[in-house]
């Protein structure tokens, strides 16, 4: 059946360079499956193959890449759209042929102007939006414009996570009783599980899973193993790959690899006792936002493999890992120098990214 799939997608594919790229002796091309007005943040797959996707800007639609066609969904909830926030990830649920279930993460305004970073979930029907539903609102708001994070992730045991920037107020990020700087962790139903690390801890919020994060966009659970693996963005420097664990403080801003923009050290240096170590950092920074391990055989020589869409980087970065440490690395596609958004496995086998200028595209064996 794979087979059958690939072949209708390679032969109707229209190549977007007329030459192939190779990685790890696997060659392979790239398809423009459409072409937006603004940054594609966030996309998933339904069950039936078609992608839907966010636009920052607010919008929330649906792609047939087998026609083209595109919906544009009808009741998504108001979006404040100032700086980096707007209309953020979206994730199809597990079961979703079950619920119709769609959860999205967005920006919100308060009274006062202040923003703050909200998950909702609702039903997908007739390409709309029906019996949404406000499950989590982050505290606290600032006038902050920067520093959402905002990626979701099921971890196939009835959790949702969710990354939270420190909204550029890094004392919080090392605080357990803000939300900033954070992973968090749902039931799906945006109840918090009675097993969280901080439930019993007094004026600690109870979803927090683990802090000391910066901006956290990338978050991807390692099929092989179950972990949860995250990517944040550091300041001058700095960028990190980490493995999240439970109640565990991954230093910001008190340790990094990153130094302030106008040059001067930041915290108290790059290790501390009680604080985790990333699996990688990057100086310079890429800016690394999706995360996601490839786990299919369309391209065998990349299964089990970490893939970074990296934004300053303008590159889509492979990573081999072995017993949790990096031990090759390799740089894809930087002759297009795009802005890379997001990066993820389609059903059908295949890789698929998006960048900062409205562009979703899929990886095809060649």
């Amino acid at each position: 059946m794979i087979h059958f799939v690939l072949l209708s997608i390679v032969l109707s594919a229209i190549p977007f360079k007329a030459h192939a790229y190779e990685s790890a002796g696997q060659q392979f091309n790239i398809q423009l499956l459409t072409q937006q007005n603004d940054c594609i943040w966030g996309f998933d797959f339904l069950p039936d193959g078609r992608i839907v996707f966010t636009e920052r800007s607010g919008a929330l639609r649906i792609l047939n890449s087998k026609t083209g066609e595109i919906v544009t969904l009808r009741n998504v909830p108001n979006v404040a759209v100032k700086g980096q926030g707007g209309l953020l990830d979206v994730r199809v649920h597990p079961q979703f042929e079950k619920t119709h279930w769609l959860y999205f993460t967005y920006s919100v305004a308060t009274p006062n102007g202040d923003m703050t970073t909200r998950l909702s979930r609702a039903e997908l029907n007739n390409n709309a939006l029906k019996n949404v539903q406000v499950l989590f609102t982050a505290f606290d708001a600032n006038d902050n414009r920067i520093h959402f994070g905002s990626r979701l992730e099921f971890d196939g045991h009835a959790h949702l996570f969710m990354s939270m920037g420190e909204r550029n107020e890094r004392e919080k990020a090392q605080s357990l009783s803000y939300d900033n700087g954070k992973i968090l962790r749902f039931n799906e139903d945006g109840s918090i599980p009675d097993d969280n690390p901080f439930v019993k801890v007094a004026a600690a919020r109870p979803e927090i899973w683990s802090l000391g994060h910066r901006n956290p966009q990338g978050l991807t659970i390692n099929p092989q193993t179950g972990e949860l693996w995250e990517a944040e963005f550091g300041p001058l420097g700095g960028d990190e790959i980490n493995v999240i664990k439970a109640g565990k403080n991954y230093g910001w801003p008190i340790i990094t690899y990153g130094r302030e923009y106008y040059g001067l050290s930041i915290g108290e240096g790059t290790a501390k006792n009680g604080m985790e170590q990333p699996i990688a950092y990057y100086k310079p920074s890429i800016s690394p936002s999706g995360v996601n391990f490839y786990n299919a055989d369309v391209f065998p020589q990349w299964k089990g493999n970490l893939f970074i869409a990296a934004l300053s980087g303008q590159q889509l970065r492979r990573l081999v890992i072995t017993n949790n440490k990096v031990t090759t690395q390799e740089i894809l596609l930087t002759d297009l120098k795009w802005r890379f958004r997001h990066v993820r496995q389609g059903i059908d086998g295949l890789l698929y990214f998006s960048t900062d200028d409205g562009k979703l595209v899929r990886i095809i064996p060649t």
